[in-house]
């Protein structure tokens, strides 16, 4: 595995792990890849590769997994939604717990990331810390499997 390249947006060098799926630039945390999702052009890897400049590492432009299918779209949690992650004590106190976040450590670390989740959700813990998050991003209205009062 290589060493991360410089950020595209800060220019930070050899700190760029992530990927934008749209075009395939690189940076290095979420305020740059908010600053790129503003500018990103989807075209820019085809672009690119036009110029002579050679494809972008990362999955080649087109390809299945770059395209959202419907479904996947419908389940794409909005930014705003997101941020009320961040602002929840529940969630911050489930965090806390140093098991919990050993297991998410092992999710995020493991190679077949699906298998680990099934095992995951074997463990009352991340089941809670799940179901916290899930409740915070779902909106009341779309919650399924959920009793009337």
């Amino acid at each position: 595995m290589r060493a991360p390249g410089p950020c595209a947006e800060c220019g930070a060098g050899g700190a760029a792990r992530y990927r934008c799926p749209r075009c395939g630039s690189a940076y290095c945390s979420v305020p740059c890849c908010r600053t790129h999702r503003e500018r990103c052009a989807p075209d820019a890897r085809r672009e690119r590769e036009a110029a002579g400049q050679g494809p972008l590492p990362g999955p080649a432009a087109g390809a299945p997994e770059d395209i959202p299918s419907e479904e996947e779209e419908q389940d794409r949690v909005p930014p705003q939604r997101l941020q009320l992650l961040g602002e929840s004590e529940e969630l911050r106190e489930l965090l806390r717990n140093p098991h919990l976040r050993q297991l998410l450590l092992a999710l995020e670390r493991a190679r077949d990331k699906s298998s680990v989740l099934r095992q995951l959700m074997q463990e009352p813990l991340f089941v809670e810390f799940a179901d916290c998050c899930l409740g915070i991003v779902e909106p009341p209205e779309e919650k399924e499997n959920v009793l009337p009062e």
